[in-house]
């Protein structure tokens, strides 16, 4: 079997059943679709039962609510494909990312993981798009340099909906971090990167749903640090001593990930002592046109804590 798909759910019910069938609809047929509940509350499971009905390659997995790391490496662990690709339940993909994911495969065997572009959905504010990858004008298809693209635009190049992973690869990285809530994905394209190649497809083939309700969002008060990617990092410094790009976007990340717990008052002084430790200059020589695609928080905490960084080390 080439694919596994694998769908981690949770409270999803309104969502789940168009993510489903816009596997259902590939037309590359050599795959299984892996449903890991994780503890719903609504009727999300029964959704998605009635959604497989009959689909002889689909499986529904039921585990108490532990999170979508777990969610995923639960389906992975189960799963019988040659490669592993995740699909959120509240996205969707269009008919031909498995079959461009396969020809990508047999094009570029030795990757490590895989990534196609993906489409930014935004009807409520009518702010539907193309994900602006940061590959170079009419770049097609091939290796790419994960770090340095991400820089380039600050829009991710692999996301959860978007990629293809080698399970032997998947494994051997011993997949998500299953004490991660946010930033996970993150966590485990970075180390895979670092190891292996990658390989972009500019082509949209990933549908990523921003008109989900609140209710159904996984939102609500901040997760402990340790669930946090951005207070987990340490284990890459030797890596982003040596690579710049490396270092620019996991401090990057962490940035971003960072803003609630800085203007917290339980988790400020955690978010501040990583901030200090970076070198936020190196994230303002950039022309400020790049960080209009940012809201004012973010330019209001870089410059912030440059400033505060300044005052403390010059005895202003």
């Amino acid at each position: 079997m080439r694919f596994s798909v694998i769908i981690p759910l949770f409270n999803k019910a309104p969502y789940v059943a168009k993510a489903i069938q816009s596997v259902l609809a590939q037309t590359f047929t050599d795959y299984e679709l892996v449903i890991v509940d994780d503890g719903s509350k609504d009727n999300s499971f029964d959704v998605a039962a009635m959604a497989v009905e009959g689909h002889l390659n689909c499986r529904l997995v039921r585990q108490e609510n532990a999170g979508v790391s777990t969610a995923r490496n639960n389906g992975v662990a189960v799963s019988r494909g040659g490669y592993v690709c995740f699909l959120d339940a509240d996205d969707w993909w269009d008919s031909r990312f498995l079959e461009e994911m396969s020809k990508l495969i047999e094009e570029f065997p030795e990757a490590g993981i895989y990534g196609t572009g993906y489409t930014i959905v935004n009807e409520t504010k009518h702010k539907t798009h193309v994900a602006r990858i940061g590959v170079e004008e009419g770049f097609e298809k091939g290796y790419i340099n994960y770090c340095q693209v991400y820089a380039k635009t600050k829009c991710m190049p692999l996301t959860s909906i978007s990629v293809a992973i080698p399970k032997k690869v998947f494994e051997e990285v011993k997949g998500f971090k299953p004490q991660l809530k946010m930033g996970e994905d993150f966590d485990l394209w970075i180390r895979i990167a670092l190891k292996y190649k990658v390989v972009f497809l500019n082509m949209p083939l990933a549908f990523y749903n921003q008109d989900v309700e609140i209710q159904h969002r996984a939102i609500g008060s901040l997760p402990p640090p340790e669930t946090q990617f951005a207070f987990c990092a340490d284990y890459l410094k030797n890596d982003m001593e040596r690579d710049s790009d490396v270092k620019y976007i996991v401090e990057y990340v962490q940035i971003v990930c960072l803003r609630s717990y800085y203007l917290s008052k339980k988790y400020h002084d955690r978010a501040k002592k990583v901030l200090d430790a970076m070198d936020l200059e190196l994230h303002l020589k950039e022309p400020y046109s790049n960080y209009l695609q940012h809201p004012f928080w973010m330019m209001k905490l870089f410059y912030g804590m440059v400033a505060l960084k300044s005052r403390i080390k010059y005895g202003r």
